[in-house]
């Protein structure tokens, strides 16, 4: 037997089945015509987002079709009591939470303003073929070195933070690394450059653009190494706002086969090396480090 790994579906591609496919069905399902219920994409979409998160779209049909029978009896209402002209076709945003109940899923949001020591990396979902934005924080305090790691992180992401550390620390303190939402799990080997941005931005005060989010595994030597969950990284950093995205070097190949939906709106950099992305984070800044020899730094900062 071989095993064979199918993604699931992504936000965009869910948009397009609901338009094309489960909308109409569960308008036929529930006797409506299609001038009776309109769906905008942002319904659409809310829908998705708020209240779904799987690989399939089974959840998604039963929440479209929860909202057309909502529709279908307003319709009957509105007709059997002469009211019809006071009946809307177009299903709004406070619509769905009336009939849905309140949100399932909330959103990250790409923050306005920036402080050292905050990072904004990428993340894709083990299931449900969607990407999202994690916030990376780092705070300082005395201490003998100790890192304190808090919001329910994984062991290949401790992995990441410790990495990072040893390219970065150049000082005695007590590191407290932290992942909002710290009702989630989050793992996988995708943050070593956001951890490590977020380490330096903290040591040397330099707050990162918050439109920036980054992706990428870092090595000891400083070299950023691939990741997987491009495609879903990218959808779920613009539904998030973010303006400018950095991609290791190596995952330049994953974006010829992606829609154009996908990078449309979004700056994409990508790098080889650590101190390729602070030059990109910080270009106005001067560190000391030989471009012509970035192949022989090693962890120091």
């Amino acid at each position: 037997m071989e095993t064979i790994y199918l993604p699931g579906y992504t936000t965009l591609e869910k948009r397009q089945i609901s338009t094309r496919h489960l909308i109409p069905k569960q308008l036929r399902a529930n006797g409506l015509s299609k001038g009776q219920v309109a769906f905008s994409e942002e319904v659409v979409s809310k829908i998705i987002e708020s209240y779904t998160r799987e690989s399939g779209v089974r959840n998604l049909e039963r929440e479209i079709g929860s909202v057309c029978r909502a529709k279908a009896v307003e319709y009957a209402e509105a007709k059997d009591s002469g009211r019809l002209e006071s009946y809307r076709s177009q299903v709004t945003p406070e619509d769905v939470e009336e009939i849905l109940g309140i949100e399932m899923y909330e959103e990250e949001i790409a923050e306005k303003t920036s402080r050292p020591g905050i990072v904004t990396g990428l993340v894709a979902y083990s299931s449900g073929g969607n990407g999202s934005i994690l916030f990376i924080e780092v705070a300082d305090m005395p201490g003998d070195g100790h890192v304190q790691l808090t919001g329910r992180l994984g062991d290949v992401l401790k992995e990441s933070v410790e990495v990072a550390l040893t390219w970065v620390k150049a000082h005695a303190y007590d590191i407290h690394v932290h992942c909002p939402s710290g009702s989630i799990p989050k793992d996988g080997p995708s943050s070593g450059i956001a951890q490590a941005i977020a380490l330096i931005s903290l040591f040397s005060g330099n707050p990162v653009p918050p439109t920036m989010a980054m992706t990428g595994e870092i090595s000891l030597r400083g070299r950023v190494t691939a990741v997987g969950g491009i495609k879903e990284k990218l959808i779920g950093a613009l539904r998030a706002g973010v303006k400018t995205v950095m991609l290791p070097a190596q995952n330049r190949k994953d974006l010829k086969d992606l829609p154009a939906d996908v990078t449309e709106g979004l700056q994409i950099l990508f790098v080889g090396h650590i101190w390729e992305a602070i030059r990109l984070v910080w270009p106005n800044s001067q560190w000391a480090v030989d471009e012509k020899k970035l192949a022989a730094v090693e962890s120091r900062l």
